[in-house]
């Protein structure tokens, strides 16, 4: 779960202190291809055997280039503010015993803690299809977690390169504030919303802001990458809670608090909550044959088991081939129970345990892709507007980040037990 390092550095027989999680949303428990180094769909962060934070210290207002770079070549993190041809501003960053840094991007550069590449949707990620041109920044951000309690996790636009700057250049969105400091907002910008209620049954979507890389809230620009910033939101704050989500524009995040992960279903709840539903023995009500779940680990085959449903109505049959409406629309079937037409496809049980707001049991289904979670997660995500692109918004599966559609977003499914 951490790397050989911090594991040598911990106190025998003593549990690292875990700040939190981040979960990439569109992977079920893993990317396609396996998890691999920094390149994975969750990312634990823990407290690191000696701090790395850093906190702005000296100012210098810079007229030649040459300056500026011996400045930024100093050893020591650095931002640059390129104003114009003739003049940067150049904040000096000194270390900080009390804050732990871990930066996300898609570089995979020694400063990057967590690679992250773009999500496509319904979870075709893989070697073939490669994205030709990454909205994600390569140094996207940075995520800095106090070393005493409570622990707060604040999240800041941009991450410092292998060289330690962080270079905004004449095209970036920049400003002084008031009280005299740089601030800035990276290219594509990076968004955070925080659910109303936290991450529980009772949760609500919050609003969308944008981050600066100093770390203040601001609402959205008209487009991601429009020079105009939106207006500071001086009553909120950068403070990551326990479901907030941060958008890269490409992939989205979740950030799970250790606390929050304490209190949600396991692995292994969700893989009892599988043998349960097997161990009932739905059938199909026209073949009359047994159902079965596959295992969490075959969570890409159609099995001949599995169950399919028919997402208008939300019966479960097992699979067969009847039923088309139309040569043109092949996904168009009429459910053999009570005549409504829709979508039929294979049910896969959600896996990433991050991704549930309680422990109930897997009712609903996702429309139109078939991932199945409990009711009340379903209905949580069904309300969620996630980033898509550059200026639209729409609910998506979190699993496989496939957008979502018909009348609820979500369907409760209809089982049919044991005849015997």
């Amino acid at each position: 779960m951490f790397s050989p390092s911090q594991e040598e550095h911990c106190a025998p027989n003593k549990e690292p202190v875990k700040y939190g999680e981040l979960v990439v949303l569109g992977y079920n428990g893993s990317l396609p291809n396996g998890d691999r180094g920094r390149r994975k769909s969750r990312f634990a962060l823990y407290k690191r055997p000696k701090a790395n934070g850093v906190k702005p210290s000296t100012v210098h207002v810079i007229s030649t280039p040459q300056a500026s770079k011996a400045i930024s070549c100093k050893g020591q993190h650095s931002i640059s503010y390129t104003l114009s041809r003739s003049q940067t501003v150049v904040v000096e960053y000194t270390h900080d015993k009390d804050t732990d840094m871990f930066q996300v991007g898609r570089s995979t550069e020694s400063p990057i803690d967590f690679v992250v590449t773009d999500t496509i949707s319904g979870s075709q990620n893989n070697d073939e299809t490669q994205i030709t041109q990454s909205t994600i920044s390569r140094f996207a951000c940075r995520i800095v977690c106090d070393r005493s309690p409570p622990y707060t996790a604040r999240i800041f636009a941009a991450g410092f390169d292998s060289s330690k700057n962080i270079f905004l250049g004449e095209k970036a969105a920049k400003w002084k504030n008031p009280d005299g400091h740089m601030d800035g907002l990276t290219t594509n910008g990076v968004l955070v919303m925080h659910p109303k209620g936290g991450f529980t049954e009772e949760s609500k979507p919050g609003v969308w802001r944008e981050i600066s890389v100093c770390g203040d809230v601001y609402t959205l620009r008209e487009t991601r990458s429009a020079q105009q910033r939106g207006k500071l939101v001086e009553n909120e704050t950068n403070v990551l809670q326990d479901g907030s989500l941060i958008d890269l524009c490409g992939a989205t995040l979740l950030w799970r608090t250790a606390d929050g992960l304490f209190h949600t279903p396991t692995q292994k709840h969700i893989e009892a909550l599988r043998q349960e539903i097997n161990a009932a023995r739905p059938q199909c009500p026209v073949g009359l044959n047994t159902l079965a779940f596959p295992s969490i680990n075959r969570k890409d085959v159609v099995e001949e088991k599995q169950p399919w449903a028919y997402l208008s109505c939300g019966h479960v049959h097992g699979y067969h081939n009847w039923g088309h409406r139309s040569d043109t629309e092949a996904n168009e079937r009429e459910c053999p129970m009570c005549r409504t037409i829709g979508p039929y496809v294979p049910l896969w049980l959600g896996c990433e345990a991050g991704f549930y707001v309680d422990a109930g049991p897997p009712t609903h289904a996702f429309t139109p892709c078939g991932h199945v979670c409990s009711e009340k997660s379903a209905k949580y995500w069904s309300q969620i507007p996630l980033p898509h692109g550059t200026h639209a918004f729409h609910a998506a599966c979190p699993f496989c980040a496939t957008q979502l559609s018909g009348e609820h977003n979500c369907i409760k499914l209809i089982f049919q037990g044991p005849i015997d």
